[in-house]
């Protein structure tokens, strides 16, 4: 099946762009007709997919928690292609399982400062950028457990609530430069991300997908058609929300 080509010309920077999700975004990125800019604290793996991806994807190495290492790929990823138009802040720590009582201080702090501060220093940089050219999109990657919490996982759950909230706070602030900033909440997701926990993707799909009003868990390439879509003129009456893309779980 053809893919729409709905973002010809348009410049997106992906943050966490070297695998699972974040691969799929941006291999949807490039077959929608963008050119992409992957970031991620791999040098090696985000090198790998951007020349994968061929002349209209650029890879940098950059930790999501610098502002001098964000703000040093905005500035060269503008520079390459000319423009920004869209971001997508897919970055995330690893899941550090742990209640309040359990976690160290600085495991919290990780998990913050990827998913949560990492959106904020990624949007403090490209949105000079965007308002500068003709406006654009911006999406976060957040969680079903944005909306509703799941045991042990007290630093991951507030971090990407944070994520939701801070799309519709940027959403006012930002609607009338052009702007629409909306957030993405996946459910479980076939991606190596899951094998922390399971031994293989099978048994995730068995032990997870029943949770699911649909029965599975969802493939990468879903995730990324929705993304696509929020960063496309289809969606050029969305800000300030959150799309779940949970296949019902968060309904039960």
């Amino acid at each position: 099946m053809k893919t729409i080509s709905r973002l010809d010309g348009k410049v997106i920077l992906l943050t966490g762009a070297a695998s699972g999700i974040g691969e799929a975004i941006a291999r949807r990125l490039i077959d929608e007709g963008a050119a992409t800019i992957c970031v991620d604290r791999s040098v090696d793996a985000v090198t790998a997919i951007a020349r994968s991806l061929g002349t209209r994807a650029i890879g940098f190495q950059c930790d999501v928690t610098d502002s001098a290492s964000v703000e040093r790929v905005v500035n060269a990823g503008v520079k390459h292609f000319g423009r920004l138009d869209g971001l997508v802040h897919n970055a995330a720590a690893p899941s550090l399982d742990g209640t309040v009582v359990d976690l160290e201080e600085q495991q919290w702090r990780l998990e913050i400062d990827v998913i949560l501060t990492g959106a904020f220093l990624s949007s403090k940089f490209a949105l000079p950028a965007m308002i500068g050219g003709d406006g654009g999109s911006i999406v976060f990657i957040a969680s079903q457990f944005a909306h509703v919490a799941t045991g042990k996982a007290a630093a991951y759950c507030a971090a990407k609530a944070g994520l939701v909230h801070l799309a519709k706070a940027m959403a006012v602030d930002h609607a009338a430069d052009g702007i629409r900033v909306n957030s993405l909440s996946p459910g479980a997701v076939a991606t190596e991300r899951l094998l922390q926990r399971w031994p293989d993707l099978d048994a995730a799909n068995v032990g997870l997908g029943p949770a699911h009003l649909l029965g599975r868990i969802a493939e990468p390439d879903e995730i990324a058609a929705a993304a696509a879509f929020l960063l496309s003129p289809d969606a050029s009456f969305v800000t300030g929300t959150d799309l779940l893309v949970d296949g019902g779980y968060a309904t039960r």
